[in-house]
C-alpha cells in the first residue's frame, strides 16, 4: 500500500511578487503614455466615440490542479502519483476590439502568452520521503470573445472559446531526504519534459469587466482602462492524452486600450427632442436642528429562544473600540420626523457600545445587569452573560465591575396579573436584560435605582448643503434621445468647467463643485448629447449661481422622553428632568411643539387618550417651571397622536420600538 501524505505548500511570494512587479511596470508605462497623449492631443475636441480599439492585456492566471499524474515520460516514472496544486501564471497579450459606440454588442480578440505553471500537492514515498513536482507549462493562446454591455455604464461581459498551442512542457522532481535521517543525502532534481502533451487545446472562458474612460470625451485619442476577470473551467482543459490531469484557470487582470474617434465635422448637429433647463436657487438657508437629545433606555431586549446579543444591535471588533465615539455616531440630520426615529434606533442599538465606552473612560462606574425571561432563572443568566462577555472581552471591563443575575420576571414588568390581551408583545418587552447602576456617569440627570435610563446621547450635527441647495440640470428626454450628453460650464471670464457623461435625464451639483472658492458666478450652460445614431445636439442655457452657506441663526432643540406602559405620568423619572433641563433651553418667544405617542399595544381609542394626557402632563411639567421662573412668554402647540402607523416615530415591529413609541417629542423652536 502506497502512503500517500499532503504537506502545506510553500505560498507563492517570489512568484506573486514578481508578477505583481510587471502588472506594476505596466501600470507605470500606462499612466505616462496616457499623460503624454492626452496633452498632446488636449486642443483636439468634438470627436465621436470609436468604434474600434487597440492595446494589451496583462493579467495573473490562478491555475487550480485536479486529478492525477504519474508517469513523467518514457525515461522517468516517479513511485509515487501526483494529484491537486495551484499556481500563479503570467498573461500577456495585445487586444483589438469592435463595439459601435451606440450598441450592446461587441467582439474581442487577444492572442498571447498564457502560463499555466503550478506546483502539485507534495506526496510521500515508499521511504517517506518528501516528494515535489513542478511544472512550468505554457501556451500561445487565441481567445476570440463576443462582448455584451447591458447597461449604459461600463461594465460589459464576454466569453468564448479559447484555442492554445503549447509551448513549453517542462517538469521538475524533487526527491527529498526522508525527514527522520537528517544526514541523508538528497537527491538531484530531475528535470525534463512531459510525454503525451496535448499539442493543441480547445475550450471556453467567460468574464466580466469594466471600462473606466481616461481621456475625457470629445478627444481625438480615447484611452480606457478595463480590469477584468476571467473563469476557465476544467473542460478541454486536460494538458495530456494520458492520465487525469486537468486544470481550472481563474484569470484576473488589466487592459490598456485606445481608439481614434472621427471629427465632429462629420457629425451632423440636430436639434433632438430632449429640453434643457436649470435650476439655480439662490442661497438657500433651511432651519436644521443642530443639536439633538436622544433618550436611551437602560434595557437590551433578546429574541425568543435565543440568549445571544441580536444582530440588530450593534456590536464592534477589539479594534474598532478607539474609534467609537457616541457624540460621532453616523447619523445624519434632517428635521423629517421618521428620519430622527432611524436615527434614535442607530443609536440605541448602539447601546453596549455607549455603556462600554462610558465604562472605560469612567472607571469607578460598576453595573448590574439583570436579564429576564420566562424560560427560567438560568435562562435570563445566560441572557445577563453574553453582554458580560462581550463588555468583557471586547472593552476589556474588569468583570469584577459587572455583576450578573437571573430572574423569570424584570423588576418593572409589561405584562400585569390578570392580563389577558396581546400578552405575546407584553412578554416580548419583558424579555430583556436591564443595565441597573448607582453611578450618576452612566445615568440621566437626577436619576437612580434600577428603571434609572442611561444618560441621553447629544449629537451635535454640523450643517451640510441640503438637497434643495443643489443647482438642477434637467435635461427631459435625455434617457430616451442620447446614448450618453456632457455639460460645459463657462464662467463670465471664459473659464471652462465639463462635467459628464451622464445617462440620465436629471443632473444635480452642489454649488461649491461648480464655484469653487467663489461666492457667485454667472454661467452658460452648453449640452453636448451624443445620439444612438452617432450624431450631436446641442443645447445653451444660461444661469447665475450662488454659493449655500450655512444659516446663521439660532437652530433649535429636539428633546424626547419615554413613558413606562400605560403610563401618562412622568413625574418619577423626568420631572426634574424637564424642569431643570429642557426649561432651560427655552428662549425668550419661543414656541414648543410637543407631540405624545404610544404603541400599538391597547385599544386604539384608549391611546389616542393616553398620547394627549402624556403630551399634557410634559406641558404641565414645562409650563408650570417657566411660571415658577416668571415666564409666559412662550408658546405651545400639544398634540396627541396615538397608535396611528402613519404618525407614529417607530415600527412597532420589536420590544425597543414599541417602547420608544412611548414617548413624547419636544420641539423648542426659538422665534424669528
Amino acid at each position: 500500500m502506497i502512503n500517500i501524505y499532503k504537506y502545506k505548500k510553500e505560498p507563492y511570494p517570489i512568484l506573486f511578487c514578481s508578477h505583481s512587479l510587471v502588472l506594476r511596470h505596466f501600470m507605470v508605462a500606462v499612466l505616462v503614455l496616457v499623460s503624454s497623449l492626452t496633452s498632446l492631443q488636449a486642443q483636439d475636441t468634438d470627436y465621436s466615440k470609436p468604434s474600434w480599439y487597440f492595446g494589451a492585456v496583462a493579467g495573473a492566471n490562478f491555475n487550480f490542479f485536479e486529478g492525477s499524474t504519474q508517469k513523467m515520460n518514457a525515461a522517468f516514472t516517479p513511485p509515487v502519483a501526483f494529484h491537486d496544486g495551484d499556481g500563479i501564471g503570467l498573461f500577456a497579450a495585445p487586444l483589438i476590439e469592435y463595439r459601435p459606440a451606440n450598441s450592446k454588442w461587441g467582439i474581442m480578440f487577444q492572442a498571447g502568452y498564457d502560463s499555466r505553471k503550478g506546483s502539485f500537492d507534495q506526496v510521500l514515498s515508499d521511504c517517506n520521503c518528501p516528494a515535489d513536482l513542478k511544472t512550468d507549462l505554457s501556451y500561445i493562446t487565441l481567445e476570440p470573445s463576443v462582448r455584451f454591455a447591458p447597461f449604459k455604464s461600463g461594465f460589459y461581459l464576454y466569453g468564448g472559446p479559447r484555442l492554445a498551442f503549447n509551448v513549453d512542457k517542462s517538469f521538475t522532481y524533487q526527491l527529498h531526504a526522508n525527514p527522520a535521517f537528517p544526514n541523508q543525502i538528497e537527491g538531484e532534481a530531475i528535470k525534463g519534459d512531459f510525454s503525451d502533451v496535448e499539442k493543441t487545446i480547445l475550450s471556453i472562458q467567460i468574464g466580466a469587466g469594466y471600462d473606466i474612460p481616461l481621456t475625457a470625451s470629445g478627444k481625438k485619442t480615447q484611452f480606457v482602462l478595463s480590469p477584468f476577470v476571467a473563469f476557465q473551467p476544467y473542460f478541454g482543459q486536460h494538458p495530456r492524452s494520458v492520465e487525469t490531469w486537468n486544470i481550472t484557470t481563474v484569470r484576473a487582470g488589466v487592459a490598456l486600450k485606445f481608439g481614434t474617434g472621427t471629427r465632429s465635422e462629420t457629425l451632423e448637429v440636430i436639434d433632438s427632442e430632449s429640453q434643457f433647463s436649470i435650476n439655480s436657487p439662490s442661497n438657500y438657508s433651511e432651519r436644521r436642528p443642530a443639536s439633538e437629545i436622544f433618550p436611551l433606555r437602560n434595557y437590551v431586549f433578546f429574541d425568543e429562544g435565543s440568549s445571544q446579543i441580536p444582530a440588530r444591535y450593534e456590536l464592534l471588533r477589539k479594534e474598532q473600540v478607539k474609534d467609537f465615539k457616541e457624540d460621532q455616531l453616523k447619523v445624519s440630520n434632517s428635521e423629517n420626523l421618521s428620519e430622527r426615529s432611524k436615527r434614535q434606533m442607530i443609536v440605541y442599538y448602539n447601546v453596549l457600545n455607549i455603556l462600554g465606552d462610558r465604562m472605560q473612560k469612567n472607571p469607578s462606574a460598576k453595573i448590574t445587569l439583570v436579564g429576564s425571561s420566562d424560560k427560567g432563572q438560568a435562562n435570563g443568566l445566560e441572557m445577563a452573560t453574553a453582554i458580560q462577555s462581550y463588555l468583557v472581552n471586547v472593552f476589556e471591563i474588569s468583570s469584577e465591575r459587572i455583576l450578573v443575575e437571573g430572574r423569570e420576571k424584570p423588576k418593572n414588568p409589561s405584562e400585569q396579573p390578570g392580563g389577558t390581551r396581546e400578552l405575546e408583545l407584553l412578554r416580548e418587552g419583558d424579555r430583556r436584560v436591564s443595565i441597573e447602576s448607582n453611578s450618576p456617569v452612566l445615568l440621566m440627570e437626577f436619576q437612580n435605582g434600577p428603571n434609572a435610563p442611561l444618560k441621553p446621547v447629544v449629537i451635535n450635527a454640523p450643517q451640510e448643503a441640503p438637497l434643495e441647495s443643489y443647482v438642477v440640470f434637467q435635461n427631459a428626454g435625455a434617457t430616451e434621445a442620447f446614448s450618453s450628453w456632457n455639460m460645459e460650464l463657462k464662467d463670465e471670464n471664459g473659464k471652462i468647467k465639463n462635467f459628464g457623461p451622464y445617462t440620465e435625464d436629471t443632473v444635480s451639483l452642489p454649488t461649491a463643485t461648480i464655484l469653487g472658492s467663489r461666492s457667485q458666478g454667472d454661467y452658460t450652460a452648453k449640452m453636448i448629447g451624443t445620439t444612438k445614431s452617432g450624431k450631436l445636439s446641442e443645447k445653451e442655457v444660461k444661469t447665475h449661481v450662488t454659493l449655500w452657506t450655512p444659516a446663521t441663526f439660532e437652530q433649535g432643540i429636539r428633546y424626547s422622553i419615554i413613558y413606562d406602559f400605560n403610563e401618562s405620568k412622568a413625574t418619577n423619572i423626568y420631572e426634574r428632568y424637564l424642569s431643570d433641563i429642557v426649561t432651560t433651553q427655552i428662549p425668550i418667544g419661543a414656541t414648543v411643539l410637543i407631540k405624545g405617542y404610544t404603541d400599538i399595544i391597547g385599544e386604539e381609542t384608549y391611546n389616542q387618550e393616553l398620547s394627549l394626557a402624556r403630551a399634557n402632563d410634559t406641558k404641565t411639567i414645562i409650563e408650570s417651571s417657566l411660571s415658577k421662573a416668571g415666564r409666559n412668554d412662550v408658546k405651545f402647540v400639544v398634540n396627541g397622536f396615538g397608535e396611528n402607523p402613519n404618525d407614529a416615530p417607530f415600527d412597532n415591529k420589536f420590544p425597543e420600538e414599541r417602547f420608544y413609541n412611548r414617548t413624547v417629542i419636544i420641539d423648542i423652536i426659538p422665534a424669528k
